[in-house]
C-alpha cells in the first residue's frame, strides 16, 4: 500500500496571483522563478492570451517543510463558508494576555496587507483565544 508523502493546499478563488501574493506574505512563502525568457511572473502573465491571465498561481514554504499552495482561477464566486480553512499559528506555546498580545499585533500585519478581522474568539478554559479573519477574497482563516 503506497502512503501519502506530500499535499498541497488549493484554493478555487478569482484572482489567484492578488490572493497568493497575499499568502506569500502572510507565510513567508515565495514563488518560483518564472519560466525561461522572463524576468517576472507578470511579464510572463502579460504574454499569455487574455483569457489564461492570472489563471494560476502557485507558492511554497523556502524551507521545503510545509505544504504548497495552489491557487486556481475559477468562474463562480465564494457562496457559503469554508468547509476547510488554514490556521495560522502565531501565537503557538503561548496563553492568556501574552498570547493575545502576539495574535492582535499579528492580525494588524494582516489588515494591513488586505485581510479582514471578523472576530475574537476568548479563551474558554478548553482553548485559548484565536481571532477568526477573512483573506483578500473573504475565505475565512484562524489566526491561531
Amino acid at each position: 500500500m503506497t502512503s501519502v508523502k506530500q499535499f498541497q493546499v488549493a484554493f478555487d478563488c478569482a484572482s489567484p496571483l492578488r490572493v497568493g501574493r497575499f499568502w506569500c506574505e502572510v507565510l513567508g512563502y515565495v514563488a518560483p522563478p518564472p519560466p525561461d525568457g522572463f524576468a517576472t511572473w507578470d511579464e510572463y502573465n502579460d504574454s499569455l492570451p487574455v483569457e489564461e491571465r492570472d489563471s494560476w498561481f502557485v507558492c511554497s514554504d523556502p524551507a521545503g517543510v510545509n505544504p504548497r499552495l495552489f491557487f486556481q482561477r475559477v468562474p463562480e464566486g465564494k457562496v457559503a463558508k469554508n468547509r476547510v480553512h488554514l490556521d495560522v499559528r502565531a501565537g503557538t506555546g503561548l496563553e492568556g494576555e501574552e498570547r493575545l498580545a502576539v495574535l492582535e499585533a499579528e492580525c494588524a500585519r494582516l489588515v494591513a496587507l488586505g485581510a479582514v478581522r471578523v472576530r475574537l474568539l476568548e479563551a474558554d478554559g478548553e482553548e485559548e483565544s484565536c481571532i477568526v479573519m477573512q483573506d483578500v477574497e473573504d475565505n475565512e482563516f484562524c489566526l491561531d
